[in-house]
């Protein structure tokens, strides 16, 4: 009986240890990700100027000029990291970190999701590289609960890249994005890659901030094997000045579901770089 309870009592310190190790399998693989990625980089020498825009419909256009993009230097990647974020999965509600970086020339985008379960560490990983989308998440840093491919993961992940390529604005100059005029405050966008195309519509308001984005190139998928075409939009507002650039401060992702709106990611704490090298 006590050389149980010691196997039990030892097996329990050994996966708290585990548990608080800052080592994680899905963390290093993010980093090697960034980290190969980045040996990749071009850092541009050249600032933005009205010509590279000229061609953009109106309110894009608009856009550039209120977030004071003219006159300041092209990016050639990003890193966006989100504090403190309201998170549905599953209808399971969440506080999560969402760490993001996107690249410009080839659209590369990586996200690392971290937060725990019941005191359990859950991490995931979004990827988007090379024209291949993949989604994969494992908790207590050994057991993957879901590692999702295909082709219904590449389009899932290049219209995120192409809802976030206005706060990365040198991506909405590249090739791979197209731009068509509706009217003086909306505007379809299309990117395509390695064969696989998605659109969606911008809107913004008066000032000229974008404030949302929506698309019907994403599926839902509801935890229960269920999946189903659902509008999808990302919306944004209270843009604020930081450097001389106006970011929007507030991101809020949506599933228009027959049932009511999910809004299933929530962030008002967010710190954008550019040009990182680490």
């Amino acid at each position: 009986m006590i050389l149980i309870f010691g196997v039990v009592t030892l097996s329990i310190l050994g996966i708290l240890i585990w548990f608080n190790l800052s080592y994680s399998p899905i963390k290093s693989e993010f980093v090697k990700l960034i980290n190969n990625q980045l040996t990749k980089v071009r850092i541009q020498n050249e600032n933005f100027i009205e010509e590279d825009i000229s061609k953009l419909p109106f309110p894009v256009q608009k856009y550039f000029r209120y977030c004071g993009y003219i006159g300041k230097p092209k990016m050639s990647n990003m890193k966006v990291i989100f504090n403190d974020v309201d998170f549905v999965q599953a209808s399971k509600k969440l506080k999560i970190k969402y760490t993001l970086y996107n690249f410009v020339i080839e659209p590369t985008r990586y996200a690392l999701i971290d937060t725990s379960i019941l005191g359990i560490p859950f991490e995931g990983i979004d990827s988007y590289q090379n024209g291949i989308g993949s989604m994969k998440g494992q908790i207590s840093k050994l057991i993957t609960l879901f590692d999702e491919k295909g082709e219904v993961m590449n389009k899932a992940c290049i219209v995120t890249y192409l809802a976030e390529c206005l706060l990365m604005p040198y991506a909405a100059l590249q090739d791979f994005i197209t731009w068509e005029d509706i009217d003086e405050t909306h505007v379809k966008a299309t990117i395509t890659y390695y064969g696989t195309s998605a659109s969606g519509i911008f809107e913004f308001d008066d000032k000229g901030a974008m404030t949302s984005f929506t698309t019907d190139d994403r599926e839902y998928n509801d935890g229960k094997g269920n999946i189903q075409k659902v509008q999808w939009s990302a919306i944004c507002n209270n843009y604020k000045d930081m450097d001389g650039i106006k970011y929007p401060t507030v991101f809020n992702a949506v599933w228009h579901l027959k049932t009511g709106d999910l809004v299933y990611f929530n962030s008002n704490d967010i710190k954008v770089y550019y040009n990182v090298i680490n």
